[in-house]
């Protein structure tokens, strides 16, 4: 069985959590955040998980983790 390849832009945006779920960042927080409020930059801050209709396809980009 030949070894499989990691997707490497993927494995820079997501992590896996203890319980087997992805962590990933948050969108907005590049650029424009001028006109943002304080809270709303507060809350891009905290990382959220991916939704389960993309775990899969995470899951196959990332065969070692």
């Amino acid at each position: 069985m030949p070894k499989l390849k990691t997707n490497k832009s993927a494995a820079k945006r997501f992590k896996l959590t203890k319980t087997g779920q992805f962590k990933r960042g948050r969108a907005f927080r590049r650029h424009l955040l001028t006109h943002k409020t304080p809270k709303q930059k507060r809350q891009l801050r905290r990382a959220l998980l991916v939704s389960s209709g993309d775990y899969a396809r995470i899951r196959r980009m990332l065969p070692y983790s």
